[in-house]
């Protein structure tokens, strides 16, 4: 850890930061080539650190933007694991709009959602207790001219005093070195049972939890909120305190900031099963998660496919953030010559292949169907019904 730590601390010399700035756009493909050179002039070390910082950067950009990726600093584990800063952002968003003005951060990584409050006037205790990962979370908060707002604090979460402060976050590690993806809640660092005692005992305690969380595992008393961008689920909240309706459920799209907000008392049943319809909707997989598929059901007037699918259909198409429409144009059981045949006569060469309840993988099916042609398609592998069916269509 002590090499790491003087490796980043050389990084932020004026050698260094010379140096960041001569290999920032570097093709990993030319790395070699560019620290032989380099190494006639600087010490290999600090090559090596300046081209694996510009490495992690390029990776950040999908995250956290050119301007500010480019100005930060990263660890390999706070790229995987930092907030996108978009959801970062829809979250420093909530807390200025509830009045929060001061946050524990436990358990702060790099600093990214540090970064997203501080944006939003907020005060932060950015709490890790990890040196390396402090030392580049500080350094961020200097970077990005925010440590008159970020304290950093090297510490046990645990043994952190959060007395005083307006709201706060927790965000447990939910990987590990030896075992990777952490599925037990209880084996988070530190683990959900502590996290959410913490979160209790705060005016506002807001716990970041993986999406994939079983439902049974929510504090009855906790807003549960799925976070989606771009369509992809990021990640879930636990949202603790006075203004929280016990078992609420949110699904919030971004970057539309779109969402649904359902209390126990307004839940509605499952919809029912009907006929595939002219069109097919594939909700948000944040409306998935947070079990809020019968809302976007009735929105669209439609009704499932199957009682274990989450696919709606409908007979008239519907403008919707929820949900993505297709037009369905063809219904055949399981059978990959006949869709091969179909295929064939529409010259159909571009072929989108989604699956819920298959076990086909899409690559597999593309292999056997050979798309040839101008044309392009949609096909679903689920089930209608029960049945194992075929479902092509094109986004409508």
């Amino acid at each position: 850890m002590n090499d790491h730590l003087a490796a980043f601390a050389a990084l932020r010399t004026a050698e260094g930061s010379a140096l960041l700035e001569t290999v920032r756009d570097t093709d990993p493909a030319d790395e070699l080539a560019v620290a032989t050179r380099l190494r006639r002039e600087h010490p290999a070390e600090l090559v090596s650190a300046a081209l694996g910082q510009a490495r992690l950067r390029q990776r950040a950009v999908a995250k956290f933007g050119a301007a500010d990726a480019g100005r930060m600093f990263f660890t390999p584990n706070g790229v995987e694991q930092s907030t996108r800063a978009s959801v970062a952002t829809h979250r420093a968003e909530c807390f200025e709009a509830l009045g929060v003005r001061s946050v524990a951060d436990l358990c702060c990584g790099i600093g990214g959602d540090a970064i997203a409050m501080a944006r939003a006037g907020i005060r932060v205790l950015a709490v890790d207790r990890d040196p390396l990962t402090c030392a580049v979370a500080r350094a961020n908060a200097e970077a990005l001219g925010l440590a008159d707002l970020i304290e950093v604090r090297e510490a046990d979460v645990t043994e952190v005093d959060t007395a005083g402060y307006d709201a706060v976050f927790v965000d447990p590690a939910r990987r590990s070195s030896r075992r990777g993806r952490i599925f037990d809640p209880e084996a988070y660092s530190p683990p959900l049972s502590w996290a959410v005692s913490a979160a209790r005992s705060a005016p506002l305690g807001v716990l970041k939890i993986a999406p994939g969380i079983p439902h049974e595992a929510i504090p009855e008393e906790a807003t549960a909120e799925w976070v989606s961008d771009g369509g992809d689920v990021k990640e879930a909240m636990l949202w603790f305190g006075p203004n929280e309706t016990p078992g609420a459920r949110r699904a919030t799209l971004l970057p539309a900031e779109a969402g649904i907000y359902v209390t126990p008392a307004t839940m509605l049943p499952d919809p029912e099963v009907r006929p595939v319809g002219r069109y097919l909707y594939e909700p948000d997989g944040a409306v998935i998660r947070a079990h809020l598929v019968a809302q976007v059901a009735e929105e669209l007037e439609g009704g499932l496919i199957d009682p274990t699918i989450a696919y709606v259909t409908a007979d008239e198409l519907h403008n919707t953030p929820y949900a993505s429409a297709y037009e369905i144009t063809d219904q055949l059981p399981f059978n990959i010559k006949k869709l091969k045949a179909l295929l064939r006569q529409r010259e159909v060469g571009v072929l989108t292949v989604k699956k819920r309840g298959s076990a086909v993988e899409p690559e597999e099916l593309r292999k056997k169907v050979k798309p040839q042609g101008p044309g392009s398609s949609t096909v679903f592998l689920t089930r209608v019904a029960g049945a194992p069916t075929m479902l092509v269509g094109r986004p409508a």
